[in-house]
């Protein structure tokens, strides 16, 4: 079984996570197909928007932390690098519908969407942190300025599930369904986007994050090499180790 599947159909490609079995955990290789996924959509001038989505009871548990320790990512050309990039830089309008757990990357890729709908089960979490790391995919910029500072850092700091309805509140979702519905809204919305002037869309965008995207890159590349050298610090290498042995971390010496 594939586990990220594309489909083109009326100028909209749905990139879906379909690892149910393991919680739509990402590995090396599905980043890299993601990351893939984008650059044909990018190039591709019959395909107008891209639209992320998962499984009505999860979107994503994040990282698949055995395939993340036995392939850490390696430089900005590594699969998880190319990915970020993708969604940072991708200059069409992109879309996530999202139900259940979104976990670290699973909302962090968020911020980088154009608008998101969401489950009313959708619980959104950034636990960083909580695993001896730092933020990612630029989030240590970008969600202090949707969130504002004290919401973002009781959103990375504690690294604990914040529901749709809050992610409503803040702006980071735009409108709350139930989640049997999230992929067909986000889909009907995809398609009204792709029936209008693509030169207008990518233009729009454009000016709405002209001067970002640079700061997101710089951002990225900075959180980049802190979480490399945290991966193999103490901290980490305690969270990592109770995880995979199922048992609570001990931080106290670290």
């Amino acid at each position: 079984m594939t586990d990220i599947l594309t489909h083109v159909e009326a100028g909209v490609m749905t990139i879906t996570l379909n690892r149910l079995d393991r919680k739509n955990s990402i590995t090396a290789a599905m980043y890299g197909a993601m990351a893939d996924a984008l650059a044909t959509a990018e190039a591709d001038a019959s395909i107008r928007v891209a639209v992320f989505q998962g499984h009505e009871t999860i979107f994503s548990a994040g990282n698949d932390i055995g395939d993340f320790l036995n392939k850490p990512p390696q430089g900005m050309e590594s699969p998880v690098f190319r990915f970020l990039r993708g969604i940072a830089t991708f200059t069409k309008p992109l879309l996530a519908a999202v139900c259940g757990p979104a976990v670290g990357v699973g909302t962090t890729m968020l911020f980088h969407c154009d608008l998101v709908y969401a489950g009313d089960n959708a619980a959104f979490s950034m636990p960083f942190v909580n695993l001896g790391l730092c933020p990612e995919a630029a989030s240590s910029l970008l969600v202090p300025q949707m969130l504002g500072y004290h919401r973002a850092a009781e959103a990375l700091l504690l690294g604990e599930p914040f529901m749709a309805e809050a992610a409503l509140e803040v702006g980071l979702v735009n409108r709350v369904v139930p989640p049997t519905e999230a992929n067909n809204v986000a889909q009907s919305i995809a398609r009204k986007l792709a029936a209008k002037p693509l030169s207008s869309l990518i233009e729009t965008k454009r000016l709405m994050k002209k001067g970002q995207t640079q700061l997101v890159m710089q951002q990225m590349a900075d959180e980049g090499q802190s979480f490399g050298r945290m991966l193999g610090e103490p901290a980490a290498r305690e969270a990592f180790g109770a995880f995979m042995e199922k048992r609570k971390p001990d931080f106290s010496k670290v």
